[in-house]
């Protein structure tokens, strides 16, 4: 096999006519790859990917082959995939007001050409949820940047963009339906789609886990205030308590309690969105 790309998270090989993508450990946060694993990371997101990728086959197909036609090694963790000519544009999805969207509300009082009503707050519901797509960056390339849909338009032509903001506004509110049924609110999330041989339009990488989404405890909300997360912005706010590390290359190590921390929140995600024990 070639190893055709390593990425932030993930390790993606040819096989034949197929792809074998490996996710890995790593964890990354401001597009910095920390030097510090989280252990069963790359086994979580996968098994939660493919448990989502199951639930919303009805709304858009996938570019799963097999689970279970990979080498020994990467059992768990790997899948077998289809080739995807991959769209250059994140489909973001929010219904709350975090992170870089709010720095954006607060600056702009619109997200990526989204215009909102004046006086939201941190965490804020939004009237309904928006399409907010941005560029796809390299490894190494520099932070993905906000995208207005008609900038979207302008990449991928309308019919493909209006098909993006479908499939990524529908998937946002079928996961928002089942996290809520398990004590969680779907804050926002990002997908990745590409085309297939036949032009398909298919899901790639991952789908509706800690890595692309935040999941915040529905009982623990209140508009204003910070809820507790159950995602890697864990991770960002313990990185924000450095005084000493710039948010660029290299990252600083993970002290031991934080790494078991960020496991115990990947893994209760994946407890509560599908019912089963991590083992």
């Amino acid at each position: 096999m070639e190893l055709l790309h390593s990425g932030k998270v993930r390790d993606v090989y040819a096989d034949g006519e197929d792809l074998l993508l490996v996710a890995s450990d790593r964890i990354s946060i401001y597009d910095v790859i920390l030097p510090t694993p989280i252990p069963d990371k790359g086994k979580i997101l996968t098994q939660l990917s493919l448990w989502w990728f199951d639930q919303l086959a009805d709304v858009i197909p996938n570019h799963v082959i097999s689970v279970t036609d990979v080498p020994a090694e990467w059992q768990g963790r790997a899948i077998r995939c289809e080739r995807l000519e991959m769209v250059m544009v994140e489909c973001i999805a929010r219904g709350y007001l975090a992170g870089s969207g709010l720095r954006d509300y607060q600056r702009d009082g619109q997200i990526s050409g989204n215009p909102l009503p004046a006086g939201l707050v941190e965490s804020s519901q939004l009237p309904e949820p928006i399409f907010t797509p941005s560029t796809k960056e390299p490894v190494g390339g520099g932070h993905d940047a906000p995208l207005t849909f008609d900038e979207t338009v302008g990449r991928v032509g309308r019919e493909l963009a209006e098909e993006l903001r479908r499939v990524t506004l529908e998937i946002y509110r079928r996961g928002s339906e089942v996290a809520a049924g398990k004590g969680m609110l779907l804050a926002d999330t990002k997908i990745e789609v590409g085309r297939a041989k036949d032009g398909t339009l298919k899901l790639g990488d991952e789908l509706l886990t800690p890595d692309s989404s935040r999941f915040w405890s529905a009982d623990e909300w209140k508009p204003g205030s910070v809820p507790r997360y159950l995602d890697k912005q864990f991770l960002r706010d313990w990185s924000g308590q450095l005084t000493d590390w710039d948010r660029t290359a290299p990252g600083p190590e993970i002290p031991d309690e934080v790494v078991e921390a960020t496991r115990n929140r990947y893994i209760e995600v994946y407890e509560r969105l599908t019912g089963d024990t991590w083992k």
